[in-house]
């Protein structure tokens, strides 16, 4: 790889994962505002399972997921990322890892949980990436390896996190929300349409899903910060 692509891929990770590379920014402090309110919304209930997902591509989810994997590894939890967005995956970019072996290879007995995990430079984070992209996405996602494969984990990991494609692209997202505990919605202020919003919380719904809250993205503040907020159903 050249100079500058390294340069470009190294820049690109140091945003995505503000978490980890700026804890003490304002941006990283409100991830972590984002993980204790979903501490909160199950007090009475164990939270192990939570999938990740938006409306509508480029809105920002991947890069929350990938935070809010590190906050809660940060708190000392074992974290396990799962890149199950088997159309567009980005983990292994964000992470910097190769893609040889991951989700789609566990799916199909071709690889185990262990074989294809892979550790992070963040401690207490394992990351699964996508694995080869498959022709048949969702129905690998809800296939019965995939609830076996999230029973597995949880032996294993006390946070697991799904990173899903978009609720109105494709059906994935809400053939996974039947096998989470809950699952947060990512929409981006000036990008996401409030129709387009209220037609992914109401295909979550429909599929039984627990909405933990919404993560508005990329809202301007006057000193020009971004920040994550976090609202409850």
């Amino acid at each position: 790889m050249a100079r500058k692509d390294r340069k470009q891929l190294f820049s690109l990770q140091n945003r995505s994962l503000i978490s980890m590379t700026s804890p003490k920014s304002p941006i990283a402090e409100q991830f972590r505002t984002v993980r204790t309110n979903i501490q909160f919304t199950s007090v009475d209930e164990e939270l192990q399972t939570m999938i990740v997902t938006s409306s509508g591509p480029a809105e920002g989810k991947s890069t929350v997921t990938a935070n809010l994997a590190v906050v809660f590894a940060q708190q000392g939890k074992r974290v396990l990322l799962i890149d199950a967005d088997l159309r567009k995956p980005t983990a292994h970019y964000t992470f910097r890892t190769e893609n040889h072996v991951g989700l789609s290879n566990v799916l199909t007995r071709q690889a185990t949980l262990e074989e294809a995990v892979k550790p992070t430079d963040q401690d207490n984070l394992w990351v699964m990436t996508s694995g080869p992209i498959p022709p048949n996405p969702s129905e690998l996602l809800g296939s019965r390896g995939m609830n076996a494969l999230l029973e597995l984990a949880k032996n294993e990991y006390d946070v697991i996190i799904l990173d899903s494609p978009p609720v109105l692209v494709v059906t994935d997202a809400q053939v996974l929300s039947n096998l989470a505990d809950g699952v947060v919605l990512v929409v981006s202020s000036g990008k996401t349409e409030t129709e387009s919003a209220k037609k992914a919380k109401e295909l979550l719904e429909s599929a039984k899903a627990k909405i933990l809250g919404v993560v508005l993205n990329n809202k301007k503040i006057e000193d020009s910060q971004y920040y994550y907020y976090y609202g409850g159903k």
